[in-house]
């Protein structure tokens, strides 16, 4: 090994002589022509367009073109004879095409843009809502406080992949044992606090329904995984507040408390002392999975939220009184009368051109506080509530994001696109006496995003 590398270095020492040797004489003699060779030929670059093309901004589309294609697809039969369409220039806010924009329509689960825009608009994206542990009003008596947190997560549903990431009731369970134990205190009484809300727990414009078949818990400022019976099951516990408490008690026991008396349900006294909390993830998250996962019960806690920061009853009607005050200062409350936050009421009424200015309003750079209502909103044939969609229109994948909304007879859809020249719009179309046909409505209304995307 060493004779073949000393080998190596004599032959390159010798080639370096020799190229020193040739420049010296060259630099000596006649001076070097050199001979200019030809440029390469240019390479191309190819780069990607903007997400948007035109920045948003490119032409707008024919407005008769895109009246004829929107004005034979919605006499697509499977819609039924009510119903209602807008399509709106997002930058100018230009109507450029409607069919009964202005007349009130059953919006269903669409009424989640409205609350989400309040709710970004009124609580501000950074805030979050706690569950916290009190001392009680005697000694050794603890208050678990509810403070509006569906999402709160039980042991049962730790690790599940869920985003946001929610707060965890045996965190708040370690905490408050941590506590206690600091305080010398191991044994005592628990008593349980969910008056953050107040009116019924159901709305009197609900169906019956609604509870038993799973679609809504029964609304409390204190639950685990929305009220849901157990992991993977729609199954609701009648009492929300109650099974929560149950569930905490028995973590702490776990965590080495002895609790001799539960199951009381009691204010905590103003200005106690805070033993431990938890918090959940801040609000603009929780608009996302909202309008995401169409949650009916997240729905209603923002609703709420923007009823106890606009200084109303924490109530249904409360509810929907602080969101109409929020929609007022936005200047977009016309078209727009909600009895819920979730859209589970067949009393709400929203008008198309009102549910597609929110969307503008949202996705508009003049409102950066309210754009995760456009991210959390579910992208055709990707995810969410959309993710099973499109199916037969390909062409139309991830290019339209849009809310859903479906009860018995209604079915809307509402949210952005772009056009075919890059133009940003914004759209819903509604109808609220759809015939019999499973998916069929939902079809059509793909058809009419697509045709808007094409245009």
């Amino acid at each position: 090994m060493a004779l073949v590398t000393l080998v190596l270095l004599q032959i390159f020492v010798v080639a370096a002589g020799a190229h020193l040797l040739t420049s010296d004489v060259l630099d000596e003699g006649e001076p070097e022509t050199i001979v200019a060779s030809a440029e390469p030929p240019p390479v191309p670059v190819i780069t990607a367009g903007p997400v948007l093309a035109a920045g948003g901004n490119g032409p707008l589309p024919a407005k008769g073109t895109l009246a004829e294609r929107l004005t034979e697809a919605l006499g697509d039969p499977a819609l039924g004879r009510s119903v209602g369409a807008a399509v709106l220039d997002a930058e100018t806010g230009a109507l450029l095409f409607g069919s009964g924009p202005a007349t009130g329509i059953t919006p269903a689960s669409t009424t989640k843009v409205v609350t989400a825009v309040a709710s970004m608009a009124s609580l501000g994206p950074d805030a979050r809502l706690s569950t916290r542990v009190v001392r009680g009003a005697s000694p050794g008596s603890i208050v678990l406080v509810g403070g509006g947190d569906p999402t709160l997560a039980s042991p049962r549903t730790a690790g599940s992949p869920v985003y946001p990431r929610p707060a965890s009731l045996a965190t708040l369970a370690s905490r408050t044992a941590r506590a206690l134990k600091g305080a010398g205190v191991s044994k005592v009484t628990v008593a349980y606090d969910d008056s953050l809300y107040t009116g019924p727990r159901t709305a009197a414009t609900w169906k019956p329904g609604y509870v038993p078949e799973g679609s809504v818990a029964p609304v409390t400022a204190l639950m685990i995984d929305e009220g849901r019976a157990s992991r993977g099951s729609d199954q609701r516990v009648s009492d929300p507040s109650r099974a929560t408490h149950a569930a905490f008690v028995s973590l702490l026991s776990k965590y080495g408390i002895t609790v001799s008396r539960s199951a009381r349900r009691s204010k905590a006294p103003a200005g106690a002392q805070e033993l431990a909390r938890v918090d959940s993830a801040p609000v603009y998250a929780l608009v996302e999975r909202a309008l995401t996962l169409s949650d009916n019960d997240l729905s209603e806690a923002l609703a709420r939220h923007v009823a106890i920061k606009e200084g109303e009853p924490a109530s249904f009607d409360g509810a929907a009184a602080a969101v109409g005050k929020v929609l007022t200062r936005l200047g977009a409350a016309k078209g727009v009368r909600v009895f819920d936050g979730s859209g589970l009421s067949p009393k709400n009424r929203i008008a198309p051109e009102a549910l597609a200015r929110l969307v503008s309003t949202a996705a508009s750079p003049a409102n950066p506080g309210l754009h995760p209502i456009i991210s959390g909103m579910p992208v055709a044939g990707f995810s969410g509530t959309l993710g099973h969609r499109f199916d037969k229109l390909r062409s139309a994948y991830g290019l339209i994001r849009a809310k859903t909304g479906t009860l018995d007879g209604v079915n809307t859809l509402a949210g952005m696109t772009t056009t075919r020249g890059g133009r940003l719009v914004t759209f819903a179309f509604m109808a609220d006496e759809v015939p019999p046909g499973w998916g069929k409505a939902e079809a059509a209304l793909d058809r009419l995003a697509a045709a808007v995307a094409a245009s």
